[in-house]
């Protein structure tokens, strides 16, 4: 059967390992836009998927390795879309004998960035191009067009760049795909990207929970008023399903679907990653730190229907539902702001940490098609990394600024009225402080640097004065 394997001639222009949703999309999204693709994949069953939904004879499907890698023209391209973990690296095991010098591996699932270092260094001693790249859009973007964030060997990505920006989404003109960097910045940057949606989720969660159960909004209402702020400076691809969604019925109870569903949020870990390493590099994203939790806090069920039991706490919002509903707009975008805000924070601290050279300008133009954390808010963070490349922070930008203190007002009051009424606000309260905090020119952590002199002889600084100190506090009982 050699010879019908080899049918193709070398002539196909790009592999993909892994037909799942994904991998499927992103392949029919190429053979759209003319180029000619095969998928492998071990199960059959995904590769006769493939061919029942291709719509021309440039996608072709294959079961075996050996046939796969024979249709590929060379160099060849080859990206895996595989579960995160030690899958990739099962893949990378069963293909890197059987690639040449100069062969280009991408992976394009949610890798941990480090998992990708180590992996780009394997295969550079063995003459292998890698490269790590974040994909996000979920299935309809890879079908319609994603927002792609690639890292890696610059002469790889430049081999595969046209490909990438023939099938990106496009806004303005411009496709959401750039290099991001050497590396695992690629990788970084989308683990920071799913940062940010963390929080963005739990934020409407918050404001869903307000709307609900402290106005007394319908699943109708909240439809309409969700559609509405998204016309506006609140435009986001996640605001725009959200409205959907309070409009989808359970066809088996005829409740609206969301009603129904269970409020045990899952994750895949790409948020705690963002936390764990934030943490590392010294950066503050509280808002996306308390999103995580908030997830692992939501699957103790059996705990919160207990505690809600014994709970006397009643829940009960008192005021003008109009001017509440308009404060709630106002601090709702307060809190996107922020939360962009420390994302982008984190992506420059760690540029300088890893040596990415991130462009945030780009990264923020590729991010406003495309992907899940698409919004209109992203063409002013693009703007303000044009006015300023080397801006330490978002709340810096004078227009900005503005925007900050003109919804500082309506934070406070969403937040304080909230957790007076007994609703839970994590996000809210947590960007607010982080705010507070960070526009104070001295906070009390003066306090803490005495407390661990006192009681481990760690030392302090003073200020006005130049040197480290220690004090011989006075003995207690």
């Amino acid at each position: 059967m050699k010879h019908m394997e080899n049918r193709y001639g070398g002539k196909l222009h790009f592999g993909m390992i892994g037909l799942g949703t994904m991998g499927r999309n992103l392949l029919l999204n190429l053979a759209d836009h003319g180029y000619s693709v095969a998928g492998y994949d071990k199960n059959p069953e995904q590769v006769q998927r493939l061919e029942k939904e291709k719509a021309n004879d440039q996608v072709h499907g294959f079961t075996t390795l050996d046939a796969f890698l024979d249709a590929l023209q060379s160099p060849r391209v080859v990206m895996m879309l595989v579960p995160a973990g030690p899958i990739v690296d099962a893949v990378i095991a069963d293909l890197a004998p059987h690639l040449a010098k100069g062969d280009i591996l991408i992976d394009g699932g949610n890798s941990k960035f480090t998992d990708t270092d180590r992996r780009a260094k394997m295969l550079s001693d063995q003459g292998l191009n890698f490269i790590g790249m974040g994909v996000s859009g979920g299935e309809e973007g890879a079908r319609r067009g994603p927002s792609m964030m690639p890292g890696g060997n610059l002469e790889a990505y430049h081999h595969v760049q046209t490909m990438f920006e023939a099938i990106a989404a496009h806004v303005k003109g411009d496709p959401c795909v750039t290099y991001i960097g050497p590396g695992a910045s690629g990788h970084f940057v989308k683990m920071v990207h799913n940062g940010i949606e963390y929080a963005l989720m739990q934020l409407i969660a918050e404001t869903y929970s307000l709307l609900k159960n402290g106005l007394n909004f319908t699943n109708q209402e909240m439809a309409d008023l969700f559609q509405q702020w998204n016309s506006g400076r609140l435009g986001s691809y996640l605001l725009e399903i959200t409205s959907v969604i309070f409009t989808v019925k359970n066809p088996d109870t005829g409740h609206i679907l969301v009603d129904d569903i269970s409020d045990q949020a899952k994750a895949k870990g790409t948020g705690k990653w963002t936390s764990q390493f934030a943490m590392d590099l010294q950066v503050p994203i509280p808002s996306i730190d308390i999103a995580v939790s908030m997830r692992d806090l939501s699957k103790y069920g059996d705990l919160r229907q207990q505690l809600g039991k014994q709970s006397n706490s009643e829940r009960i919002w008192e005021g003008d539902r109009q001017a509440l509903k308009e404060s709630l707009e106002r601090a709702f975008f307060f809190n996107l702001v922020l939360i962009y805000s420390q994302g982008m924070h984190l992506l420059s601290k760690a540029s300088a940490e890893y040596g990415y050279r991130l462009n945030l300008a780009d990264i923020a133009r590729i991010w406003r098609g495309g992907c899940i954390i698409r919004s209109h808010f992203l063409d002013t963070i693009y703007t303000a990394y044009l006015r300023d490349p080397d801006l330490e922070h978002l709340v810096l930008d004078p227009v900005i600024q503005n925007m900050l203190e003109e919804g500082l007002d309506a934070a406070r009051t969403v937040t304080a009225q909230a957790v007076t009424s007994g609703f839970p606000v994590p996000v809210m309260a947590t960007t607010l402080n982080y705010y507070l905090s960070l526009a104070s020119s001295r906070l009390p952590t003066n306090l803490i640097q005495a407390q661990r002199d006192f009681f481990g002889a760690h030392t302090y600084e003073l200020t006005g004065k130049e040197g480290v100190f220690h004090t011989e506090w006075p003995e207690i009982d």
